[in-house]
């Protein structure tokens, strides 16, 4: 008897989001994605307990980069499956990438991306759900660019009044920002609490609201 692999459908997709699992494949050419729920979660804390090294701040704020939202999620997303120094290979195959777009298209999924001359030079993209966004990939062409699409984001969760920032794993330089791991258990209450919130994505928030709010944020480092 032969056994047949669930189709993963964008609806699915949403279903195992709000259930605190995500998918994965093992490679760019890999043709079989995987469900992981790990035993620790990365949450980045989108309140006082994040982080803004000043330096990143001002540069956040200096024009240095036009910041934009949901203007190119395609091409972020592609951004983030191409090799990078340190990184010749990605989990996000061709399904992942339909399958997002697919949510993108359905106004599930976002991306924040950063300009230089009109060149896409970085980015984030990820999933929102009532309060809760969850942090995909990001990637970056040049200096800082994908670290001032993280404040951006931060910035804009805060102001469509998201409360939870889940990045699925932490590492050293989440941590900067003020990322932690938190039990399984506790991020799936955190999780439930999110998801009863009525957050929404504003993708054509006026600049200078982003900005205001990017000045507010805490300091640190």
């Amino acid at each position: 008897m032969s056994r047949r692999q669930l189709e993963v459908t964008p609806d699915l997709l949403l279903r195992a989001y709000g259930a605190g699992v995500f998918p994965m494949a093992e490679s760019r050419q890999s043709e079989r994605l995987y469900w992981l729920d790990p035993a620790l979660r990365g949450v980045l804390p989108i309140d006082a307990g994040f982080h803004l090294p000043r330096r990143l701040k001002r540069t956040a704020l200096s024009g240095r980069f036009a910041v934009t939202a949901d203007q190119d999620f395609a091409g972020v997303i592609r951004g983030c499956a191409e090799p990078a120094p340190g990184r010749m290979d990605t989990w996000i195959n061709p399904e992942i990438e339909r399958l997002f777009i697919a949510l993108h298209a359905r106004g599930a999924a976002h991306s924040v991306e950063t300009w230089q001359e009109g060149r896409l030079v970085g980015g984030l993209y990820g999933v929102a759900l009532g309060g809760a966004f969850f942090g995909e990939s990001m990637f970056s062409r040049v200096t800082d660019a994908s670290k001032v699409a993280l404040v951006h984001l931060v910035a804009r969760l805060r102001l469509c009044g998201f409360v939870l920032l889940d990045t699925q794993f932490l590492t050293t330089h989440l941590a900067r920002f003020g990322a932690v791991e938190i039990p399984k258990a506790e991020y799936k209450r955190r999780l439930t609490d999110a998801l009863e919130v009525p957050a929404r994505w504003h993708a054509d928030m006026p600049a200078a609201v982003v900005a205001e709010e990017i000045r507010a944020l805490r300091e640190g480092g």
